[in-house]
């Protein structure tokens, strides 16, 4: 196992075999990190024997698979975050060591350690060819809009900030309001998080906007507004979701007309981000009311898609249709194959890294709910898949909020605001 330091705390290889890995504690190693999709190749450990194997000789373990053509910024991230926090020298391996190396040289770039012209060299210098690294940062640098994610794991979300880099002007898409559930609290910690991303790269916030009304975050829509004074938006299709939850909250005085944000977009309506256009698709079958944001090249069609390894979005929430959300989903799939999926998710399945960002090629080819798939199959797996998901923890706190554009309930004469619950309204309880 030819193993290749790069820096003080990283080296990279490529696949060790379980006994290679039994021996890295006593080489140093504290942390494997594996750069590796499963099933590649039939004699690749995978994440599971190779995770159990980590921590059973004391190493800690990353999962971040990744192909030459998939890396992301997520990938990236959180590849820097691995090493930074491991407590000593980190190993991570690919195939070849190649991929793993990419991810360092491209966070070097980024970060500005390293000029875009020496990443050839560098690998070169080494045995590798990192060409494809360089291929990445040329493509990211040409790229409108550039796009900023913000993962809340507490609520597996992803929000985003979406850039124009010739005029600096920005919409900010699907962003978190923190809420505690056990104590009742309510935080600013993601949004203000977005500010601060937002003022650091000397950004002007034009737009706030929604997918749809959230069953399992509160939205920070009117928080934003209120800091940025930008316009707030969402799908025309709210008021349908506002009359329906008017039923379930016993709420008369709610306002269905979708009011309380400044623009409702209908579907194929057209708007821009700084100098980039942007366009609505309407997007059911999750929520009667979700849309896709086409911005540039970059679609941001929060829980239509998940990203290709995890599948699609639940489609048994009242109004949610699974027949309606495959159509919808044919509809993202019809725009060019290179354009870029941003999800509002990520469930991090087999423990990987966050990630949210995809293709459309990479949804037709590898997400499983929908590679080969007819529609018949596709809404007999969807709603039997439906059937076993319990209702969203924080659906009948999020609701009350998010059909009023992120507003929170009016403080009663004690000063202190309430949520309302109705009892026994939803199917899906979870009593185990």
């Amino acid at each position: 196992m030819p193993i290749t330091t790069i820096s003080e705390k990283l080296s990279v290889s490529p696949q060790p075999s379980i006994e290679d890995i039994q021996s890295l504690h006593d080489k140093g190693f504290k942390t494997l990190i594996n750069n590796r999709p499963d099933d590649e190749d039939p004699s690749q450990p995978g994440t599971q024997a190779e995770s159990q194997e980590a921590k059973h000789r004391g190493l800690s373990y990353a999962f971040i698979p990744v192909t030459a053509g998939t890396i992301t910024e997520a990938d990236i991230r959180a590849f820097q975050r691995v090493v930074d926090e491991s407590e000593g020298p980190a190993f991570a391996h690919c195939k070849t060591g190649t991929r793993s190396l990419n991810l360092y040289l491209i966070g070097e770039v980024l970060d500005g350690r390293l000029s875009a012209d020496e990443v050839v060299e560098f690998g070169r210098s080494r045995g590798f060819d990192t060409s494809a690294a360089a291929s990445w940062l040329e493509k990211k640098a040409a790229r409108r809009p550039q796009v900023e994610g913000v993962f809340d794991k507490r609520t597996w979300s992803v929000q985003y900030v979406v850039s124009d880099p010739a005029t600096r002007k920005c919409a900010i898409i699907d962003p978190v309001l923190d809420f505690d559930e056990r104590a009742g609290a309510t935080a600013t910690i993601n949004a203000d998080a977005i500010l601060d991303y937002v003022r650091d790269n000397g950004l002007t916030v034009e737009w706030i906007l929604d997918t749809h009304p959230h069953a399992d975050h509160f939205s920070a829509a009117q928080y934003l507004k209120e800091k940025t004074g930008a316009q707030t938006a969402i799908g025309e299709r709210v008021v349908d979701v506002q009359k329906l939850w008017k039923g379930f909250y016993n709420w008369p005085e709610l306002a269905t007309d979708g009011s309380q944000w400044n623009r409702l977009f209908a579907h194929g309506e057209t708007f821009k981000v700084g100098s980039i256009d942007a366009k609505v698709l309407f997007s059911p079958g999750h929520t009667l009311a979700s849309i896709t944001y086409v911005i540039g090249d970059a679609a941001f069609v929060h829980d239509t898609l998940f990203m290709p390894d995890s599948g699609t979005a639940r489609a048994d929430f009242p109004g949610g249709d699974a027949r309606v959300l495959w159509k919808s989903i044919q509809e993202i799939l019809a725009l060019p194959d290179d354009t870029r999926i941003f999800t509002g998710h990520d469930y991090q399945p087999d423990g990987r890294a966050p990630r949210w960002e995809s293709t459309v090629a990479d949804q037709k080819k590898f997400n499983p709910h929908l590679a080969g798939v007819t529609e018949g199959e596709f809404v007999a797996l969807r709603t039997k898949r439906d059937k076993t998901l319990p209702m969203p923890k924080l659906i009948l706190h999020a609701l009350q909020v998010n059909i009023r554009g992120g507003r929170l309930p009016e403080p009663e004469a004690n000063g202190r605001r309430y949520l309302k619950f109705p009892l026994d309204a939803l199917k899906g309880a979870a009593w185990e």
